[in-house]
Parts: structure tokens; sequence; C-alpha cells
């Protein structure tokens, strides 16, 4: 199966297209518009501004993406689209291109949650990964195919980007729980917010975070090693809160404003900024790990980038809890794409009964974008 996906959450014009082949996804291609440099001089993205881009975009990234896959409509089996959550101006676009191709093509459309396709980039080009659900096998032939293999269930996923931070509990496939999230800011804006605190360009979290691991390398400590808050660490939750630091490191920078012109000072900002952060994800995920002992451990979202948070799960997991399996996506696939949302597009459809592939070609117009679109169970496709 072939599958064509659109990604338009927020700044970046995706496309992709993803094989799907005895329950492995390979990305054939996958071409992204990005809109930082265009949105940098604003110091975030601009709703309105944004879908006009996606609009100049979007048709020469669907020719662009096919051209270099050299395929044509006739070989696309699957149409996957971001339905929500994100800006809304941004989402129209992308999901009535998908509609648009869907009647063109006369071809199956199928939304898809955009935290849903950031864990499931997990799973590209992944030899451990168990596609098949614990509870449908619907051929002999699928049962030959996983009778000896372990099930990747139950699976716990960190979701951090600019937009959302949460633990997610999944016993099966497209099964969500959701054990903890934000009450306030994301891990990710927090950083964004803390650069621009900083004088630090847009999009900022990468840039504090390659400050503070440059930092880091120096070994030329002059901050306290706890100058800022680890919120809600120890509270009896999985819940998260990061506005508390984010105003920490506000007051901190107006006491030590004459120090804002020395780079040493900012990277080490950035470093302990950075490390109280992590030490929050670490020990929220830890006791999450320790409550629900799963299989399977993912982190996902934009977030997922940071080297340092990446670094830092991976040895708490092969230290802390040896039979999970840890997984973390290629840096390609951390950010938005749309190749995430094609391989969580297959893999829904392959799940689904004869008679909601059909009912995918029927009902297509019912497809409508959702800029708080929660996570969804199986049934609820459209």
């Amino acid at each position: 199966m072939k599958v064509l996906s659109i990604e338009t959450s927020c700044d970046e014009t995706a496309c992709a297209i993803v094989d799907y082949t005895d329950g492995q996804a390979t990305v054939l291609v996958n071409t992204i518009s990005s809109q930082a440099t265009l949105h940098a001089k604003w110091g975030g993205v601009v709703p309105d501004l944004a879908s006009r881009e996606h609009v100049r975009n979007i048709v020469p990234v669907i020719e662009e993406t096919l051209t270099r896959a050299a395929l044509s409509p006739k070989d696309i089996d699957l149409l996957a689209v971001t339905k929500g959550p994100g800006l809304m101006p941004a989402l129209v676009i992308g999901v009535t291109a998908a509609k648009t191709l869907a009647l063109i093509w006369n071809k199956p459309i199928i939304g898809i949650q955009h935290l849903e396709g950031h864990i499931y980039a997990n799973f590209i080009n992944s030899p451990n990964f168990q596609s098949i659900s614990n509870k449908k096998i619907s051929n002999g032939v699928k049962e030959s195919r996983i009778k000896n293999q372990e099930s990747i269930f139950p699976l716990i996923a960190l979701v951090v980007s600019g937009g959302h931070t949460e633990l997610v509990l999944m016993q099966d496939h497209f099964q969500y729980e959701i054990l903890g999230e934000t009450e306030d800011d994301a891990a990710g804006e927090a950083f964004d917010k803390v650069a621009k605190m900083l004088g630090l360009d847009y999009p900022g979290g990468p840039i504090v975070a390659k400050r503070a691991d440059d930092f880091r390398e120096t070994k030329s400590y002059q901050l306290p090693a706890t100058l800022f808050p680890r919120p809600m660490l120890h509270a009896d939750n999985f819940n998260f809160s990061f506005s508390g630091l984010k105003t920490s490191v506000l007051y901190f920078l107006k006491k030590n404003e004459g120090k804002k012109a020395k780079e040493s000072f900012i990277n080490e900002v950035c470093h302990e900024f950075q490390e109280a952060v992590v030490d929050v994800l670490v020990g929220k995920t830890k006791k999450a790990h320790t409550q629900y002992a799963p299989k399977t451990f993912v982190i996902a979202g934009g977030v997922s980038a940071n080297v340092r948070l990446r670094n830092r799960l991976r040895n708490l997991i092969e230290t802390d809890f040896p039979t999970t399996q840890f997984l973390a996506p290629e840096f390609t696939y951390s950010l938005d794409n749309a190749a995430m949302i094609g391989i969580a597009g297959a893999i829904r459809y392959e799940q689904m009964s004869a008679e909601d592939r059909v009912s995918l070609m029927e009902t297509y117009l019912a497809l409508e974008p959702d800029a708080n679109m929660p996570f969804q169970k199986l049934e609820n496709t459209h």
C-alpha cells in the first residue's frame, strides 16, 4: 500500500509518500517547505500568514513529491491528512487539498491526529515494530507472521512539542489514555519563550538546546546547579507545569541584566534551564514506568530532537527499566513532517473493517479540520 500524506498543522507545508508492506513502513519521499524564515521577523508563527503560504506551497509540494517518487495518482492507494490539532487557518489548507485529491483521484482519505502521527513516527524504518493489534488477527497469514513476536504493548509515549507535553499510555493501537499533561505552558513553548528573553533568534528552542549542549562540554560552571525550580517534579500525579520555570528565568535575568551581553552567561542560563526541563520530563517518565511497567517507551514531538533529553531518557530506560524497549524517531521525523501522518494513516487503515474502509470513500466530505482535536480511538476516523 502506498500512502500520500499531507501535513499543514502549523508552518510546515509537507507531503510524503509512504510504502507500507508486511507491517513495515518505508518513506519513499518526504517533502517539507518551511516557513521558519518568514515568521522569524515576528518572533513566532502568524496563523493567517502561515495559511497564505500554505496556499502558495501546497500544490508545488504535492507535485514535487509525486515527481521525486516517480509515481502517478493511480499508484496511490490511500490519502492521509492531519486533521488537528493545530492552527485552524493552516489545517484548512491541508484538509481541503486532501479532500480535493480524494475526489479527483477517487481514493479513500483518512484524517489523522497530529500528535498520533508523532508517536507513530517512531516506527518508520523500525525493524522491531509489530504493526498488528494484540486483538485483531484477520487471517492465517498474519497469525503465522506474528505468532513468535512479542507485542509492543503496553506502550508509554512522552509527547513533547511546542504546544503539548503529555504522557500517554497505549494498551493497543489507537487506544489512548492521557496519564498527565501540562497545566500551562508546554515544554517546547517554554524553550522558545526563554530564547526570546535571552534575545536569541526564532525558532529559539533548538538554539537554546545547542547553546546548552555546547556549554556542558566546557564545564565552566559559575551558576548554582539548582538555579531554577523543577515544577511539579514531586507532585503526586503525572502532570507538568513550565510557566513557573519560565517566570523564574525571567526574574533571574532582570536581576542580572548587565550580564546578558556575555555569551558565556547566556549559554549557562540555557544549560541550567534545559537541565530543569529535562529533570522534570525524565522524573515524570520514571514515575509512569514504575507504575505501569510498559513493554515499549517512545518519545515524540519536536522536542524529541533534543539530544540531552534523548540521552537522559535512554539512560533511564536502560538502567532502571532494562526490559522496556526504548524508541526515538529519526531526527528527520522528529519535527513536523508528513511521513509520520502517512504511517499512522496506513496502520489505521490496516486495522479498519471492510465496511469502514468503504465508508472512507463515501464520506470524505465529512472530514473537517479540528484545531483542538483530541486523541481518538479507531472507530472515530472522521
